[in-house]
This record gives structure tokens, C-alpha cells and sequence, in this order.
């Protein structure tokens, strides 16, 4: 990181701010035909929750269906655990914010200054289809407001348009990898695949290796590539803020 960066996000360190963020959460759990589970994935919405909320943020949590959102069972490997996420199993206050979370139906975006929307597998099933979720992006966008995606998240721009074009068109974006879908052995159960799909909507995707942090900003659109990447988006989002 460059040093005016570093200055820059010291100085972010030590204001504290009054803004209000929607994190918009999958209510889907079925791993596609596998018998398996998925949802959210825990480092996803725990890294970006705190680096918000230590600044002052006030964090709103929303999924199509309201109540507790599917938690991907592979996220809570102990080979998947961090500083947030632990912190996140101990969280009083955040526990109950997952327990009750809002109906996404009944979000006014007008109420929230930035929309954020952590991954695991869950969200190209549902948010990517879910028109409510489509017109919350647009507006939040059209509202010169910040939008931001980690990981598989990106993959719920796939039918969001602006104009009568793809958002992502013309935009840089980045998300989750071919290869890095590839790894986990999902190639052939997810409905899409999140890189392929931002290049076929035109957007200009670009990466780094698989499992290493990279986060893409153009503009108030901010995406992610993979877990890794999440505290880097929430830094930027918080930048914006």
C-alpha cells in the first residue's frame, strides 16, 4: 500500500463517522441438487461489519425472507476462522441483528447512505434473480451512493441494469474466479459462473491469483475477488464513506 494510502486510512482510523450501511444477505441454502448446504459465508459479512462498525457505521442487515440467514457450514471450518469471525461468534448484539434480520421488501435505500453484500454460494441463487434486490442496486446507484460486492456477491449484478444497460458494462469489476470455483469442485453445480458472467455483461474483469486479497473500485462500484478480499472492500467502501 502506497503511504498517502496508509496516511489516508489512518486518518479514516481515527474519525469516527455517522453513516448508515445496508448489508443485504442470502436467505437460500441449498447447494444446488447436492443434498448439500450453503448461505453466507461467515468471514464475508464479519470482516466488513467491524471495519464499519469500529468507524462509527450503523449496520442494517436485510435478506429476502427476513430472520436468520443460512450460514454456509464450510465457513465455519475451523480452517475457515479469523480474527472477525470469531469476534462475530461472540457478538451479542451481532448474533441478534442475524437472528432478526429486516425483509428486504420493506428497505427504503433512501434510509442508507451505502449497500453492501457479502458472498458464500447462497447469493446466485436468490439475490441474483430477486428483482427487489435489482431495483435496490439501481437506486442505490443512481443515488451516487456506494455499492459494494465480495466474492460470489458480484454475482447478484447479473440482471441489474442502468439505462437499459448491464451496470457492470464498461465497468472494472473483479469476483470470484473460474479456478477458484473449480477448486471447491462447484463448477457444475452453481447456475453461473460469477467471472464469466461479468465479462459476458461487459464488464472488465481482472483478478489475481486464487485466494489472494484484491478489491476493485471504479467509481461508486466496488467488488471483491474472493474471502480474502473482504476486508479490503469494506476499507474502500469506508474510504467512500
Amino acid at each position: 500500500m502506497a503511504f498517502g494510502s496508509i496516511l489516508s486510512y489512518q486518518i479514516l482510523k481515527i474519525i469516527k463517522m455517522d453513516k448508515k450501511v445496508l448489508f443485504v444477505v442470502t436467505s437460500h441454502e441449498d447447494l444446488g441438487n447436492t443434498g448439500l448446504k450453503t448461505g453466507f459465508w461467515t468471514e464475508e459479512l464479519a470482516a466488513p461489519y467491524y471495519v464499519l462498525v469500529d468507524q462509527g457505521a450503523e449496520i442494517t442487515i436485510a435478506t429476502p425472507k427476513g430472520g436468520q440467514p443460512p450460514i454456509d457450514p464450510k465457513s465455519e471450518d475451523p480452517s475457515a476462522q479469523t480474527d472477525s469471525t470469531r469476534r462475530m461468534d461472540d457478538d451479542k448484539v451481532l448474533q441478534e441483528k442475524l437472528r432478526n434480520t429486516k425483509v428486504l421488501s420493506e428497505i427504503n435505500p433512501a434510509d442508507y447512505d451505502a449497500v453492501f453484500y457479502p458472498g458464500g454460494h447462497g447469493p446466485i441463487w436468490d439475490l441474483a434473480e430477486d428483482k427487489i434486490s435489482q431495483q435496490l442496486i439501481t437506486d442505490f446507484y443512481k443515488s451516487d451512493k456506494p455499492v459494494a460486492f465480495v466474492c460470489h456477491a458480484p454475482g447478484v449484478l447479473r440482471h441489474v441494469e442502468i439505462d437499459g444497460e448491464y451496470l457492470v458494462n464498461g465497468k472494472k469489476v473483479t469476483g470470484f474466479t473460474n479456478t477458484e470455483e473449480e477448486a471447491v469442485k462447484l463448477t457444475d453445480v452453481v447456475p453461473f459462473l460469477v467471472e464469466d458472467m461479468l465479462k459476458q455483461n461487459g464488464g472488465e474483469y481482472s483478478k489475481v491469483e486464487d485466494w489472494q486479497p484484491y478489491a476493485v473500485v471504479d467509481g461508486k462500484l466496488i467488488t471483491g475477488q474472493n474471502p480474502a478480499s473482504s476486508e479490503k472492500v469494506a476499507e474502500e467502501l469506508l474510504k467512500m464513506l
